[in-house]
């Protein structure tokens, strides 16, 4: 049962994912989601492709060839391998640059032959007529050793072997007959920048490549293209490969002395000459020890001797597959992505991003280091591809966030005031579910005969009216800077004073009131034709502890306010009806307020208040005098000067109109000096 449970769960909350992403898919827009997921698909792009890609693959050569010379062992002198050179010394002593001397050479094969070396190959392109070829010819038809003679063809090297220089060389190896001289390819083919960092490849037209030829025993390494294995030495002053001069090699007087160096070894025989057959390799990027400089090429014969040493040691890198590279680039750009809509605080995106930055950092140099082929593996697309999925997610999400924010700014906004509604979307602590002790000013409304009125109309209009009335007033409320508590049918609820208190949030009340019966007035004068007449609207305003908060439950909650506040301001608001007045005002409002425009009016008794309060009546056409005529004439009546009540009085009578003032006067004659009227409501 309880895995009938959980499957039925999981189903709805898979089945919950659709309208989810709909949702989603709906706030994101058309255009941002066409436009997310091109870059989208271009940061897949670079994740998976960017060796391809120019100036991104400059940034992927210099990563790997950093990666591949760190990662390079470093080993004493090859004891399997000899390097005989012509160098700038020989060329010296023989007087020939190019062709290369023939005769030398010849002896120099003689010699070798006689210290019986395992193999021999010669990167040397024999292409023109010398005057020493007989000798050369009579040295390769004597050779016991196997030898093997540099090939290049027109075909595959136009640029440097013309047919004719390629008929001159084979018909050459044909007169070595029957000698153990054979061809071999020399062709080494470096990337578009120039850079030699992988195995050439060996068109079928030529014969193996020389360390191919020179072992007869490896025909994995026929079409093998992985990257060269470059070793680096323990100590400079003795290098990877031993380099012998041929003009030693050539002298019969030494061949015992070099014997033990040649014997059972094999030997590559070219130039070691400047601006000849020279390479760049990833360890050129690095400072030579012996000179001093950056950027020290080397030379095509040492190229031939790494790849034969790599193939010795039966090392080839280890090939990541085409299906792994995009699952790495599809894990990049996701993980982009996620981390784009991830909600975290800045200290644990930081260290997030850290942590990923690290082992994009790290795990190519772990690969590399641990014979994995790194060499097309897009470091740096990686990056461009995580920014390309970060920023275009991330800029998705802030749409949407952006939008979502702006409808609960604008829902917030119809209950709250626009700068405590962005208070609130900055600090969403504030909706939580707790209650607060405030000091708050409550405003209640009501308009007059509504619920009587609706009885007379039809409910569309009456729904039209009352959408209007309320749409007036709560306009009129937020204006002020109130906050809507709620609606009770035609009444309106409010304060000032929670979620953010203001200095001046008395006068802003006070100022609401008067400007929502003012709204009513104007709502009265546009009714449609034909709807029977609207009251008044009256309004009371108080202020007084509450406990303010969110309070619902968590399923519905809503802001608002409780306690006698609430209460005593909807006392105010139904006294109007009793005192002929438009909006009254408590005591405890006008000792927070800065306006100057309250008259008194006189002393009431509410349901619910144990004791009498003072009452006032905002009056903004008064003049400061008139106000103050009116306060000083009230107080003393109430201390018992008779004459007062004869000079409001003499108001009414200049002001007919005035009757709050003619109720004030009623009620002072039947309660007398510093009396209360009591209102049962």
């Amino acid at each position: 049962m309880a895995e009938n449970g959980e499957g039925a769960s999981l189903g709805a909350r898979i089945r919950g994912f659709g309208p989810v992403a709909r949702k989603t898919l709906k706030q994101i827009g058309p255009v941002r989601l066409v436009v997310t997921a091109l870059f989208l698909a271009l940061g897949l792009l670079f994740a998976k492709y960017s060796w391809n890609i120019m100036l991104a693959r400059d940034a992927e050569r210099a990563l790997y060839d950093v990666r591949a010379l760190l990662a390079s062992p470093h080993v004493e002198t090859d004891p399997r391998i000899v390097m005989v050179t012509f160098n700038e010394e020989t060329l010296r002593l023989t007087g020939r640059r190019s062709p290369l001397d023939r005769a030398m050479l010849a002896r120099a094969l003689t010699q070798l032959d006689q210290m019986k070396p395992k193999a021999i190959g010669i990167d040397i392109l024999i292409d023109q007529p010398t005057p020493e070829d007989q000798q050369l010819i009579d040295a390769f038809r004597g050779m016991k050793t196997p030898t093997y003679l540099g090939l290049a063809t027109n075909k595959t090297n136009s640029a440097f072997m013309t047919y004719e220089q390629e008929m001159f060389l084979r018909d050459f190896q044909k007169q070595t007959r029957p000698g153990n001289v054979h061809f071999t390819s020399i062709r080494l083919a470096a990337d578009q920048d120039g850079v030699m960092r992988s195995w050439p490849d060996q068109p079928r037209e030529l014969p193996p490549l020389m360390a191919n030829s020179l072992t007869q025993g490896f025909p994995e390494y026929r079409d093998h293209q992985g990257s060269i294995r470059y070793r680096l030495p323990v100590n400079y002053e003795r290098p990877v490969f031993d380099k012998l001069p041929v003009e030693l090699i050539a002298n019969p007087d030494l061949l015992e002395a070099f014997r033990g160096q040649i014997e059972g070894k094999y030997i590559l025989i070219g130039g070691n000459i400047p601006d000849v057959d020279q390479f760049t390799t990833p360890a050129s990027r690095m400072k030579d020890p012996a000179t001093g400089r950056v950027g020290e090429t080397t030379i095509g014969l040492e190229i031939h001797a790494t790849l034969l040493a790599q193939m010795l040691d039966h090392f080839m890198f280890k090939a990541i597959p085409n299906w792994g590279l995009w699952l790495i680039a599809i894990g990049v750009v996701l993980l982009g992505a996620l981390t784009a809509v991830g909600n975290m605080k800045i200290w644990k995106l930081s260290l997030l991003l850290i942590v990923q930055l690290a082992a994009v950092a790290v795990v190519p140099f772990v690969w590399q280091f641990n014979g994995v082929d790194t060499q097309g593996l897009p470091v740096f697309g990686w990056l461009i591809g995580w920014i390309f999925a970060y920023s275009a997610v991330g800029t998705a999400a802030r749409g949407i966030g952006s939008e979502q924010r702006n409808f609960a700014a604008s829902a917030l906004g119809k209950y709250l005031p626009g700068d405590i509604a962005k208070d609130i979307m900055k600090n969403p602590e504030r909706l939580q579910l707790h209650g607060e002790k405030r000091d708050i000013i409550a405003v209640f409304s009501d308009l007059e005969g509504f619920t009587k009125l609706s009885h007379q109309i039809e409910p569309e209009m009456v729904a039209l009216l009352l959408n209007r009335y309320l749409d007036l007033l709560s306009e009129t409320v937020l204006a002020h800077g109130g906050t809507l508590d709620k609606f009770v049918g035609d009444a309106i609820v409010a304060f000032w004073g929670a979620p953010i208190s203001r200095p001046d949030d008395a006068d802003r009340a006070v100022k609401c009131a008067i400007a929502m019966y003012e709204a009513g007035e104007k709502f009265r004068a546009e009714a449609p034709e034909g709807v029977p007449p609207i009251g008044v609207t009256r309004v009371g305003c108080h202020r007084g502890e509450a406990i303010v908060g969110n309070f619902g439950g968590e399923g519905r909650i809503q802001y608002t306010a409780l306690g006698d506040s609430m209460n005593t301001a909807a006392r105010l608001e139904g006294a109007n009806k009793y005192l002929k007045t438009k909006t009254l005002v408590s005591d405890t409002v006008v000792e927070k307020s800065t306006l100057g425009y309250f008259r008194p009016m006189g002393r009431i008794a509410v349901s619910g208040r144990s004791t009498p309060m003072i009452i006032y009546e905002p009056v903004p056409d008064f003049s400061l005098e008139a106000v103050q005529q009116f306060t000083d004439t009230l107080r003393r009546f109430d201390d018992g000067d008779m004459t007062a009540l004869a000079e409001f009085e003499q108001m009414a009578v200049t002001n007919p109109d005035d009757k709050a003032l003619a109720n004030l006067i009623k009620r002072l004659h039947e309660v007398g000096p510093g009396g209360y009227s009591a209102l049962d409501k």
